[in-house]
């Protein structure tokens, strides 16, 4: 297998978790918005983020989900943590769940961070009918 074939398959697969855990709507508004300027940032994304390290054994993608949440909270990204809060809810996690990670996270991002992202989380979880 040649190398752009073996990096056609890998986006592939990726482009197909990526729609499992982000959504239909995510990867049609997302393909819309791919352009030269970003294409390189997003086939990387679907190769390695997807295609790589959301198959990977030893964690179901519930808690991939849980983790991505607590690790996007401490970066303080509100932009991917609205994208990973409907993922989380695709994978099965639950308001409680995550308004837990976010109270957990006071003690280890600080109260800024977390209150930012109980914020970003009661509206996208509200606009999904889980408040």
């Amino acid at each position: 297998m040649d190398e752009n074939t073996a990096h056609d398959t890998l986006r592939a697969k990726g482009r197909a978790v990526m729609q499992e855990v982000l959504g239909q709507a995510y990867m049609e508004k997302r393909d819309a918005g791919t352009n030269p300027f970003n294409a390189a940032v997003r086939r990387l994304s679907e190769e390695f983020a997807y295609a790589t390290l959301w198959e990977r054994p030893g964690l179901n993608r519930r808690e991939r989900s849980l983790i991505t949440l607590a690790m996007i909270s401490a970066l303080n990204r509100p932009h991917e943590l609205r994208i990973h809060l409907v993922a989380a809810l695709n994978n099965g996690c639950t308001a409680e769940e995550i308004s837990e990670i976010f109270t957990h996270s006071v003690a280890y991002c600080g109260f800024p961070a977390a209150i930012d992202a109980l914020r970003v989380a009661e509206e996208v979880l509200r606009g999904h009918g889980k408040l």
